[in-house]
């Protein structure tokens, strides 16, 4: 099946502005957004609570699952900080919001994350960790960094992948 619309996967650590730009780009272009972190809440595709990192443990295959026959559809925007475990054949484009490390960890203190979980994320993104994963995960053409520090970046940023979604093509 021919997908109609195009799936877009945005990710990112945590604080790089994930779920402001799906939501905006969502609005922008009748994309449907999908909050995956809210899924796995909603829809109980986890496997318990981690302590240590304050977060649920997502049960991957779960996820898939529940999500393939929306992302077979088509017309998503994918909202999460990981990228490796869906399959390459659903997105057409991989957004990777990066983040100044001051300006994230100025966010990341706002939103209470514990030294620990603040250390790990600002490593995360000093590393590149989620470039080099969605690189690994994807055909390097499809993945598209950008910078995510202020409004302004978003701004850009929605301008930019609002105009790649209406020159997108359904591939033959």
């Amino acid at each position: 099946m021919v997908r109609k619309r195009p799936n877009i996967l945005v990710t990112g650590t945590p604080g790089t502005g994930k779920t402001t730009t799906s939501s905006a780009l969502a609005e922008a272009t009748q994309l449907h957004h999908i909050n995956v972190g809210d899924l796995v809440k909603a829809k109980n595709l986890h496997d318990g609570w981690d302590d240590e990192l304050d977060c649920y443990i997502i049960n991957e295959d779960l996820v898939c699952d529940e999500l393939e026959d929306t992302m077979e559809e088509g017309g998503n925007i994918v909202d999460y900080h990981g990228c490796d475990f869906f399959p390459e054949r659903w997105f057409d484009l991989v957004v990777v919001l990066q983040t100044d490390n001051t300006v994230l960890y100025d966010r990341l203190t706002r939103r209470g994350y514990s030294e620990s979980k603040l250390s790990n994320n600002i490593e995360c993104e000093i590393f590149q960790t989620l470039l080099e994963e969605a690189k690994e995960s994807y055909p390097e053409d499809i993945v598209l960094p950008l910078k995510s520090d202020s409004i302004q970046d978003i701004s850009t940023n929605l301008s930019t992948l609002a105009e790649w979604v209406r020159r997108w093509q359904p591939s033959t």
